[in-house]
């Protein structure tokens, strides 16, 4: 599990696709002083197991399937990425609730500087934005962000300038591919409120009739 508080950027060193195996290889600092084998670090999001590492990086298998449904595919050798360890036990909570694994991916429609802010604009799907919402979480490239303002097929956030400091957004732009991850909670709230409706013809109008 992450929180989507990023601790640092990286860059890629290598990255294979193989017709039966593909990896990369990402330069990186911070996060190897305790990294070990079978260690899960999220890269742009995505949550990827440690196979092999050194000092100054770290080597993850990564399934097709993977590059596929994400922008990992889009990636080549010396690209930034964010990059966060899994969260110890005795950790802060500082973002939210983060899995690493996207639910999918969205475009940026839209770079807007707003006094010290910046606000990105963000053009994805339906199965997406049906659990956006305003003031809700999501993670974009594995950083966790306030949704600002939802709309019919895009969203925006508002990133401060330590937000950016310290991840790949400043590097993006207009019609560059991004991970998206949705706050997990809604999904599953979602899924148990449908359990419950096709046992005991539960409905939202149920619920609020008797005050929920």
């Amino acid at each position: 599990m992450f929180t989507g508080i990023i601790e640092e950027t990286g860059k890629i060193q290598t990255i294979r696709k193989g017709a039966e195996s593909s990896f990369i290889s990402v330069q990186a600092k911070k996060i190897m002083q305790d990294v070990q084998l079978g260690d899960s670090i999220a890269v742009n999001g995505v949550c990827l197991t440690v196979t092999a590492f050194s000092q100054g990086g770290f080597t993850a298998d990564v399934m097709n399937e993977t590059f596929k449904r994400s922008s990992l595919g889009s990636l080549s050798t010396g690209s930034p990425v964010n990059l966060e360890r899994a969260m110890p036990a005795n950790g802060r909570f500082g973002g939210h609730i983060v899995s690493g694994h996207i639910d999918g991916t969205g475009t940026v429609s839209a770079i807007q500087k707003d006094d010290n802010a910046v606000w990105y604009t963000i053009k994805t799907t339906p199965d997406i934005l049906r659990y956006i919402i305003e003031k809700g979480s999501v993670a974009i490239d594995g950083i966790s962000l306030t949704v600002a303002k939802a709309e019919r097929d895009r969203f925006s956030v508002s990133v401060i300038p330590h937000t950016a400091s310290m991840t790949i957004l400043p590097g993006r732009r207009v019609g560059d591919t991004v991970n998206l991850e949705n706050d997990c909670i809604g999904k599953y709230v979602e899924r148990l409120m449908g359990i419950q409706q096709a046992k005991n013809n539960i409905t939202a109008d149920f619920l609020m009739k008797y005050g929920f």
